[in-house]
């Protein structure tokens, strides 16, 4: 007898309660193998591929590309002993059955796993309206969209529906002009055309939905900066030693290969400056009313990609050396850039720095990450007058600038860190003495 199974949303980081879905990889009657990736999901935090648990064959598809579903949502339905196989499970009741209730012990493979029961069931679908109805919906392009119906799912091919999403359109007020009143994409973009303005108007706008990486990042900036009382503060450094030691650098045989950029100074600067300063490395915990000291240093690194800033960490940087964390730094960046960060690795961070000057940005104000105490802003490397034994000279320098919480960072705390990182790329001889 065929065995049916149903593959869940599982909880893939901390905290997350929803994901939407980018791809579902396979259809009714494919046959899958164990940690097969079958689907790709965009949570608030990253894109990630859903591997599946069981081999078997796909009897059902339970989720389309654009809905967002909630963690233990069924996404498909397996059967996991086709041998015995003649058909798909004769009704919904079937699936949700014992024998479709996934072990505990079967869900490892995942991550929360199993964290939430629910149902798979499939929308009733009403048949369509009558054709002249929606034939004289389309007659006039100038004919309200009907209003929403009660208990009418409409009738769309999934990539439709992730296009309604993205524009913001309800599915459920319109028409279909296809056969068996089929919504189209043309149905869609039409209803999100908007009315030609006035002569007067001259305005032109675009409107996405605020949502993934987008949105997180929208909400943890306010909560961070209405939560923590934010002070910066700013240094000017000559680093022409610096760039004078990274050209020397490139030649030494230990950095054969490795991309050793001006941020891999800042990133071993910051962890051996938090030695000497270690509140800027510290977090606030509000509910048990106390200040966590840390002994080790999650970076983070923020990072602009093509979904948004995020801000993946490098664990422990403060126990690796100058070339191991050039090439956390180099597989950090390239792997953000091409959207393949695990939430994991965003998790859990204890000081960050921005590159603003990557874009070219002398400095800025940035704001501190949820839970952190402090984020340091590291300025384009420019030519600049600089004064140097009594004669001015052309040198190489950057602005640093360095956000920390006054609830944790006294002045004098958060003053004493940046002049402690300004000082070791002004002179990275310094660092013997510390």
């Amino acid at each position: 007898m065929p065995e049916y199974k149903q593959f869940l949303l599982a909880d893939t980081a901390e905290g997350l309660t929803e994901a939407e879905i980018l791809n579902i990889r396979v259809q009714p009657g494919d046959e899958v193998t164990v940690n097969q990736i079958v689907a790709e999901v965009e949570t608030a935090k990253a894109a990630v591929e859903l591997p599946i648990p069981w081999a078997g064959v796909v009897t059902e598809v339970l989720a389309e590309p654009g809905a967002t579903v909630e963690v233990g949502a069924p996404l498909l339905t397996v059967d996991v002993d086709p041998a015995g196989a003649s058909s798909a499970p004769e009704s919904a009741a079937a699936v949700n059955g014992s024998a479709a209730a996934p072990a505990e012990e079967e869900m490892k493979p995942l991550v929360g796993y199993g964290s939430k029961i629910t149902e798979a069931r499939r929308r009733p679908r009403r048949a369509p309206q009558a054709a002249p109805a929606a034939a004289a919906a389309q007659a006039s392009p100038t004919t309200p969209a009907p209003p929403a119906r009660g208990g009418y799912v409409p009738l769309a091919k999934p990539p439709v529906r992730k296009l309604a999403k993205d524009l913001g359109v309800d599915l459920s007020t319109l028409t279909g002009s296809a056969e068996g009143g089929v919504i189209t994409r043309e149905d869609v973009e039409r209803a999100a055309r908007p009315a030609a303005p006035e002569p007067s108007a001259g305005v032109r706008e675009r409107r996405v939905p605020i949502k993934g990486v987008r949105k997180a990042t929208a909400q943890a900036m306010v909560s961070s900066a209405f939560t923590a009382p934010h002070v910066t503060e700013f240094l000017t450094v000559d680093v022409t030693p610096m760039m004078e030691l990274r050209e020397r650098l490139k030649k030494h045989p230990d950095f054969a290969g490795v991309r050793l950029t001006p941020l891999a100074f800042a990133a071993k600067a910051v962890c051996m400056a938090v030695k000497r300063t270690p509140d800027v490395n510290a977090s606030w915990d509000e509910a048990a009313g106390e200040i966590v000291y840390k002994d080790y240093v999650h970076l983070g690194i923020a990072a602009a990609t093509p979904r948004g800033l995020v801000v993946p960490k490098i664990r422990d940087a403060d126990a690796m050396s100058l070339p191991e964390l050039a090439r956390a730094l180099d597989e950090l960046t390239t792997t953000a850039r091409e959207g393949k960060t695990p939430p994991a690795d965003m998790l859990d961070g204890t000081i960050t720095i921005t590159n603003v000057g990557v874009f070219g940005v002398d400095t800025g104000t940035p704001i501190i990450n949820p839970g952190e105490a402090a984020i340091l802003a590291f300025g384009a490397i420019k030519d600049a007058p600089w004064v140097v034994d009594g004669q001015l000279a052309v040198r190489k320098v950057l602005q640093l600038s360095l956000s920390f919480d006054h609830r944790l960072v006294d002045g004098q705390q958060g003053s004493q860190f940046l002049a402690d990182v300004g000082a070791l790329l002004a002179d990275p001889a310094m660092a013997i003495t510390y």
